[in-house]
């Protein structure tokens, strides 16, 4: 079946007159049938965990726009709580957590090995969706990376700066590293075991990287990120990697070759073009539309996705944006995006 899939031939390094593509949140707010199913659910949490409803937010999308891969709907933010702390959701405002400061708090978290009985509903969904989704369609599974997760599970919340969990870091290393290495041994095992239930690509979303800098970010954006890659490649040979260390800047070059991923996505911090140059050269790279052209739309929308994607015409490419699509998002600028990939 890979040989008939777009997406798998791109992450196999193979170019195509047409890239694959699908949308980060793609399942989301923008779409009226998500927001029916998410009333229905009651609560976000509740949706994740019910495998059928969120076997649905995922197919809409690919119901409405025909995309070349589905992304499981889950949250990066269910690793933290399967681990034993407390997650729940401020309407508004978004996540909120125990927090992990103190070498007490880590100790009273639970053993990698337990993550499974509160995630199972999560692979239930996998199971659903590798049966229910389209012959030609992708299933990919996904976590946050340690660095980002660790940011929620120390602060407790989203912080504009990560400055808690940076603080933590310097204040107390042991504390931090030990918390990251935890969140590292549930990503792998959390990672195969949507692998075994199904997904065909995994996706590492780091989207705190940015906010570490020069040795911070080899020891704690790529290390963890080599570690987690080399694990899953062990364990599921064949089964591709997505590496996403959003704001990297620089950090893109050569992340793909030292992590072992096999294929860097790209925010739209950097152009098409850098891109194509510096990081498309060692392998297929994603990416990297605006997500504000989905509720700007025009001939603006057209014409930047027409520059992104020659742009990376040379070499591998899935197309995608270079950050989640909003809830504020014109669904009818999603299919406008899509004509503009398909029917150049």
């Amino acid at each position: 079946m890979a040989e008939t899939k777009k997406l798998l031939r791109a992450l196999a390094g193979q170019v195509q007159d047409v890239p694959p593509i699908w949308m980060m949140r793609q399942a989301g707010r923008y779409l009226p049938e998500y927001r029916a199913t998410r009333a229905q659910a009651g609560d976000f949490l509740s949706l994740c965990y019910n495998p059928e409803l969120a076997a649905e937010v995922t197919l809409q999308p690919i119901r409405r726009y025909g995309f070349d891969a589905a992304i499981l709907f889950a949250d990066i933010l269910l690793v933290p709580q399967a681990l034993g702390a407390d997650l729940w959701f401020v309407t508004g405002e978004g996540p909120r957590l125990s927090t992990i400061t103190q070498q007490s708090e880590f100790d009273a978290l639970k053993s990698v090995e337990d993550i499974h009985e509160t995630l199972s509903p999560v692979y239930e969904t996998v199971r659903i969706l590798s049966r229910e989704l389209p012959s030609e369609t992708t299933l990919i599974g996904f976590a946050g990376a340690p660095w980002t997760v660790a940011t929620y599970m120390i602060a407790g919340r989203g912080t504009p700066d990560q400055g808690p969990a940076h603080a933590l870091r310097e204040g107390n290393t042991a504390l931090f590293e030990a918390l990251l290495d935890r969140i590292t041994l549930a990503t792998i095992e959390y990672l195969s075991a949507q692998i075994e239930a199904g997904a065909e690509v995994v996706k590492i979303f780091d989207s705190w990287a940015g906010s570490l800098k020069g040795e911070a970010f080899r020891k704690y954006a790529v290390e963890p990120c080599r570690v987690i890659t080399q694990a899953i490649k062990e364990r599921h040979p064949g089964i591709p990697v997505i590496g996403f260390p959003r704001e990297a800047g620089d950090g893109y070059i050569g992340f793909a070759k030292t992590t072992g991923v096999d294929c860097v996505a790209l925010d739209n911090s950097v152009s098409p073009e850098w891109g194509a140059e510096h990081v498309q050269v060692d392998g297929c790279v994603q990416g990297n539309l605006a997500s504000s052209h989905m509720v700007t739309g025009g001939q603006a929308l057209v014409d930047e996705t027409r520059r992104i994607v020659d742009a990376f015409s040379k070499g591998p490419h899935i197309f995608n944006l270079g950050h989640g699509i909003t809830p504020d998002a014109d669904p009818d600028n999603v299919q406008r995006m899509i004509d503009a990939v398909r029917n150049r």
